[in-house]
Protein backbone atom coordinates (compact mmCIF):
# COMPACT_ATOMS: atom_id res chain seq x y z
CA UNK A 1 0.00 0.00 0.00
CA UNK A 2 1.17 3.90 -0.40
CA UNK A 3 0.15 4.85 3.15
CA UNK A 4 -0.63 8.84 3.91
CA UNK A 5 0.57 9.35 7.74
CA UNK A 6 0.39 13.10 9.45
CA UNK A 7 1.77 13.42 12.68
CA UNK A 8 2.71 16.05 15.24
CA UNK A 9 0.40 19.11 16.43
CA UNK A 10 0.14 22.39 14.72
CA UNK A 11 1.09 25.68 15.27
CA UNK A 12 -0.92 28.95 14.46
CA UNK A 13 0.71 32.16 14.78
CA UNK A 14 -0.41 35.09 16.80
CA UNK A 15 2.50 36.93 15.35
CA UNK A 16 5.73 36.23 13.77
CA UNK A 17 7.16 34.87 17.02
CA UNK A 18 4.09 33.67 19.18
CA UNK A 19 1.93 31.37 18.38
CA UNK A 20 -0.81 28.93 19.64
CA UNK A 21 -0.27 25.29 19.78
CA UNK A 22 -0.75 21.85 21.35
CA UNK A 23 0.93 19.15 23.07
CA UNK A 24 1.31 16.75 20.68
CA UNK A 25 4.73 14.83 20.39
CA UNK A 26 4.20 13.16 17.09
CA UNK A 27 5.40 9.83 18.27
CA UNK A 28 2.49 8.09 18.00
CA UNK A 29 2.43 9.30 13.72
CA UNK A 30 6.35 8.52 14.13
CA UNK A 31 5.43 4.94 15.36
CA UNK A 32 2.99 4.24 12.49
CA UNK A 33 5.65 5.60 9.59
CA UNK A 34 8.37 3.19 11.24
CA UNK A 35 5.75 -0.43 11.14
CA UNK A 36 4.48 0.69 7.88
CA UNK A 37 8.06 0.88 6.46
CA UNK A 38 9.14 -2.38 8.04
CA UNK A 39 5.81 -4.08 6.78
CA UNK A 40 7.11 -3.34 3.04
CA UNK A 41 4.33 -0.17 2.32
CA UNK A 42 5.63 2.95 0.27
CA UNK A 43 5.20 5.76 3.05
CA UNK A 44 4.56 9.38 2.60
CA UNK A 45 4.85 11.63 6.24
CA UNK A 46 4.11 14.85 6.94
CA UNK A 47 4.67 16.00 9.84
CA UNK A 48 4.71 18.99 12.39
CA UNK A 49 7.05 17.30 14.85
CA UNK A 50 10.31 18.22 15.46
CA UNK A 51 10.99 14.49 15.34
CA UNK A 52 13.95 13.17 13.48
CA UNK A 53 11.74 11.24 10.64
CA UNK A 54 12.37 7.73 9.53
CA UNK A 55 14.66 6.78 6.73
CA UNK A 56 12.67 5.93 3.74
CA UNK A 57 9.84 8.00 3.84
CA UNK A 58 8.75 10.82 1.66
CA UNK A 59 8.97 13.93 4.15
CA UNK A 60 7.24 16.97 4.11
CA UNK A 61 7.49 19.38 6.76
CA UNK A 62 4.63 21.69 7.36
CA UNK A 63 4.07 24.40 10.75
CA UNK A 64 0.00 25.50 10.34
CA UNK A 65 -3.15 23.39 10.03
CA UNK A 66 -3.47 25.38 6.31
CA UNK A 67 0.21 24.05 5.40
CA UNK A 68 -1.27 20.60 6.61
CA UNK A 69 -4.27 20.43 4.78
CA UNK A 70 -2.58 21.55 1.87
CA UNK A 71 0.60 18.72 1.88
CA UNK A 72 -2.44 16.22 2.65
CA UNK A 73 -4.57 16.96 -0.30
CA UNK A 74 -1.40 17.20 -2.61
CA UNK A 75 -0.62 13.43 -1.94
CA UNK A 76 -3.31 12.45 -1.19
CA UNK A 77 -4.42 11.36 -4.99
CA UNK A 78 -1.56 8.94 -4.92
CA UNK A 79 -2.34 7.03 -1.56
CA UNK A 80 -4.14 3.87 -1.04
CA UNK A 81 -4.51 4.76 3.08
CA UNK A 82 -4.38 8.25 4.97
CA UNK A 83 -3.44 7.94 8.61
CA UNK A 84 -4.42 11.00 10.14
CA UNK A 85 -2.79 10.95 13.44
CA UNK A 86 -1.84 14.83 13.79
CA UNK A 87 -3.19 17.09 16.51
CA UNK A 88 -4.55 19.59 13.61
CA UNK A 89 -5.77 22.86 15.49
CA UNK A 90 -9.29 23.13 15.31
CA UNK A 91 -8.54 27.28 15.19
CA UNK A 92 -6.53 29.62 13.88
CA UNK A 93 -5.87 33.46 14.08
CA UNK A 94 -8.13 35.37 12.05
CA UNK A 95 -5.76 38.15 11.30
CA UNK A 96 -1.86 37.54 12.13
CA UNK A 97 -0.23 40.27 12.99
CA UNK A 98 2.47 40.72 10.13
CA UNK A 99 4.95 42.32 13.05
CA UNK A 100 5.64 41.36 16.70
CA UNK A 101 3.03 42.06 19.02
CA UNK A 102 4.76 44.52 21.73
CA UNK A 103 3.74 44.58 25.50
CA UNK A 104 1.69 47.15 26.56
CA UNK A 105 0.34 46.02 29.99
CA UNK A 106 -3.10 45.98 28.79
CA UNK A 107 -5.54 42.73 27.85
CA UNK A 108 -5.47 41.90 24.58
CA UNK A 109 -7.96 39.91 22.81
CA UNK A 110 -7.47 37.82 19.56
CA UNK A 111 -9.87 36.86 17.55
CA UNK A 112 -10.10 32.91 15.76
CA UNK A 113 -11.36 31.42 13.25
CA UNK A 114 -12.22 27.82 12.58
CA UNK A 115 -9.37 25.71 9.96
CA UNK A 116 -10.19 23.25 7.61
CA UNK A 117 -12.07 20.13 8.93
CA UNK A 118 -8.90 17.60 6.82
CA UNK A 119 -10.54 14.41 8.40
CA UNK A 120 -13.92 15.20 7.29
CA UNK A 121 -12.58 16.29 3.27
CA UNK A 122 -10.68 13.47 3.32
CA UNK A 123 -13.77 11.07 3.57
CA UNK A 124 -15.70 12.89 1.35
CA UNK A 125 -13.29 12.36 -1.10
CA UNK A 126 -12.33 8.94 -0.33
CA UNK A 127 -13.83 7.46 -3.47
CA UNK A 128 -11.95 9.31 -5.81
CA UNK A 129 -9.63 7.90 -8.22
CA UNK A 130 -6.23 7.27 -7.11
CA UNK A 131 -3.20 8.34 -9.17
CA UNK A 132 0.56 7.21 -9.59
CA UNK A 133 2.63 9.77 -9.22
CA UNK A 134 3.73 9.58 -12.84
CA UNK A 135 0.27 9.34 -14.08
CA UNK A 136 -1.20 11.86 -11.96
CA UNK A 137 -0.34 14.86 -14.60
CA UNK A 138 -2.46 12.74 -17.18
CA UNK A 139 -5.22 11.65 -14.43
CA UNK A 140 -4.29 8.11 -15.15
CA UNK A 141 -6.15 6.03 -12.49
CA UNK A 142 -4.43 3.25 -10.25
CA UNK A 143 -5.78 0.85 -7.97
CA UNK A 144 -9.29 -0.43 -6.66
CA UNK A 145 -11.95 0.92 -4.28
CA UNK A 146 -11.98 3.21 -1.99
CA UNK A 147 -9.36 4.37 0.21
CA UNK A 148 -8.57 3.80 4.00
CA UNK A 149 -9.38 6.60 6.07
CA UNK A 150 -8.19 6.21 9.56
CA UNK A 151 -8.73 9.33 12.11
CA UNK A 152 -8.14 9.74 15.41
CA UNK A 153 -10.62 10.87 18.87
CA UNK A 154 -9.17 12.28 21.89
CA UNK A 155 -11.56 13.01 24.48
CA UNK A 156 -11.27 12.76 28.71
CA UNK A 157 -15.15 11.87 29.08
CA UNK A 158 -17.37 9.91 26.73
CA UNK A 159 -14.44 8.74 24.81
CA UNK A 160 -16.16 5.57 23.01
CA UNK A 161 -19.63 7.33 21.81
CA UNK A 162 -17.52 10.75 20.83
CA UNK A 163 -15.11 8.83 18.83
CA UNK A 164 -17.92 6.26 17.04
CA UNK A 165 -19.77 9.62 16.08
CA UNK A 166 -16.41 11.02 14.57
CA UNK A 167 -16.54 8.13 12.58
CA UNK A 168 -19.45 8.18 11.60
CA UNK A 169 -19.84 11.69 10.43
CA UNK A 170 -16.99 11.60 8.93
CA UNK A 171 -16.99 8.80 6.64
CA UNK A 172 -14.05 6.91 8.14
CA UNK A 173 -13.08 3.31 8.20
CA UNK A 174 -11.37 3.25 11.36
CA UNK A 175 -11.13 5.68 14.88
CA UNK A 176 -8.54 5.25 17.42
CA UNK A 177 -9.99 6.83 20.63
CA UNK A 178 -7.34 7.96 23.10
CA UNK A 179 -7.60 10.03 26.25
CA UNK A 180 -5.00 13.04 26.82
CA UNK A 181 -2.87 10.45 29.08
CA UNK A 182 -1.24 9.40 25.65
CA UNK A 183 -0.02 12.83 24.67
CA UNK A 184 4.29 12.55 24.78
CA UNK A 185 4.05 9.29 26.49
CA UNK A 186 5.67 6.38 24.75
CA UNK A 187 2.47 4.03 26.10
CA UNK A 188 -0.82 4.53 25.58
CA UNK A 189 -4.27 2.60 26.17
CA UNK A 190 -6.23 2.81 22.93
CA UNK A 191 -9.79 1.87 21.58
CA UNK A 192 -10.29 0.90 17.92
CA UNK A 193 -13.28 0.55 15.81
CA UNK A 194 -14.51 0.13 12.34
CA UNK A 195 -17.98 0.55 11.13
CA UNK A 196 -20.73 -2.21 12.00
CA UNK A 197 -17.44 -3.90 14.27
CA UNK A 198 -16.96 -4.25 17.85
CA UNK A 199 -14.28 -2.06 19.44
CA UNK A 200 -10.72 -3.35 20.08
CA UNK A 201 -9.31 -2.17 23.56
CA UNK A 202 -5.37 -2.01 23.93
CA UNK A 203 -4.14 -1.27 27.05
CA UNK A 204 -1.20 0.30 28.36
CA UNK A 205 0.68 -0.86 24.92
CA UNK A 206 3.53 0.97 23.68
CA UNK A 207 2.83 3.22 20.68
CA UNK A 208 5.21 1.04 18.39
CA UNK A 209 3.08 -2.00 18.98
CA UNK A 210 -0.44 0.14 18.23
CA UNK A 211 0.86 1.21 14.96
CA UNK A 212 2.05 -2.43 14.07
CA UNK A 213 -0.94 -4.34 15.00
CA UNK A 214 -2.70 -1.28 13.26
CA UNK A 215 -0.71 -1.71 10.39
CA UNK A 216 -1.70 -5.25 10.09
CA UNK A 217 -5.17 -4.60 10.48
CA UNK A 218 -5.42 -2.32 7.35
CA UNK A 219 -2.96 -4.23 5.48
CA UNK A 220 -5.59 -7.43 5.85
CA UNK A 221 -8.49 -5.10 5.49
CA UNK A 222 -6.88 -3.80 1.86
CA UNK A 223 -6.18 -7.00 0.50
CA UNK A 224 -10.12 -7.89 0.98
CA UNK A 225 -10.82 -5.37 -0.60
CA UNK A 226 -9.26 -6.11 -3.42
CA UNK A 227 -10.55 -9.82 -3.35
CA UNK A 228 -14.20 -8.52 -3.22
CA UNK A 229 -16.19 -8.72 -7.15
Amino acid sequence: MRILITAGGTREYIDPVRFIANASSGKMGYAFARAALKAGHKVALISASDLQPPVGVDFVGVDSASEMFNAVKKHFPQCDCLIMAAAVADYTLARPAKTKIERTGKSLTIKLKPTPDILKWAGKHKNEPRLSAVASAKAEATGHGPRIIVGFALADKKLRRNAEKKLKEKNLDMIIANTPDAIGSDKSTVHIKTPGGKWLKLTNTTKTTIAKRIIDLLACSSRRRLTEP
